[in-house]
């Protein structure tokens, strides 16, 4: 008699991965150091959140992974490429056309409309107008702002701004999306949305998310949670539905 056995399915290659990272900052004329021999994978599909107190080293470890600085020693992989190995003009194209961002402070600009602010990067990438356009109303979309596409910064709220700058980073179609405090500046309501986009994109769109936040409304809605401390990771746990259809 045959007996059929099923194996799980083999997890992806990590899209993101932090090997042995070591940083630290001169403060006065005392070096800091913030990370030290820290290794993690993060993998495509999931939202991954970096959770813990001010000044324990989250900030850092994200724009290490992102490339927007440079270990002291170990490696930032992104994709399978080795960050620390590009040159500058490398990695601003690399940034430009697989990475997008998200921060706390909506880093919009203040003459452009909703729908001019998303469109701004696709211009750098090369796109054709029409196929810019298409994709800016799309992400506008996406985010629940089609109605707001005309107006400015200032005729928006903050939970507004922060969607903004989500759909800007989303119509790149990025493979990464990093996420630095993106509700700390929003009421309750907005924060939910927020975050609920975060996690629509990596569910729908297979990206990989990194969040970092001591918010903690953002842990149930995290498929990963990791616990930080004083430079390092002291928890790792995931959400029981994890790589399961996401029931939106």
């Amino acid at each position: 008699m045959n007996t059929m056995q099923t194996t799980p399915a083999a997890r992806p290659a990590p899209s993101l991965e932090a090997v042995r990272l070591s940083k630290s900052f001169l403060s006065g004329v005392v070096r800091v150091q913030v990370l030290q021999g820290l290794s993690v994978a993060l993998y495509p599909g999931e939202l991954s959140l970096i959770s813990g107190p001010s000044g324990c080293g989250k900030s850092t470890l994200l724009s290490l992974m992102s490339g927007l600085q440079a270990p002291d020693s170990g490696q930032a992989l992104a994709l399978g490429e080795d960050l620390g190995r590009m040159g500058a003009r490398a990695l601003e194209k690399f940034r430009l056309r697989h990475t997008g961002f998200v921060f706390q402070g909506f880093n919009l600009f203040p003459a452009l409309t909703s729908l001019e602010q998303v469109q701004l990067p696709l211009g750098y990438m090369g796109l054709r107008s029409a196929e810019a356009l298409r994709r800016a109303q799309q992400a506008l979309d996406e985010v629940g702002l089609s109605h707001r596409s005309h107006m400015r910064p200032a005729e928006l709220s903050g939970g507004e701004k922060q969607r903004v700058a989500i759909a800007r980073a989303m119509a790149k179609a990025p493979q990464l999306l990093f996420a630095d405090e993106p509700t700390s500046a929003l009421d309750a309501e907005s924060g939910q949305r927020v975050i609920d986009i975060l996690h629509r994109a990596a569910r729908s769109h297979g990206t990989t998310v990194l969040c970092v936040s001591h918010d903690p409304r953002l842990v149930r809605h995290a498929d990963r949670v990791l616990g930080m401390e004083d430079g390092a990771i002291r928890s790792d746990w995931r959400q029981s539905s994890a790589f399961k259809e996401h029931d939106e």
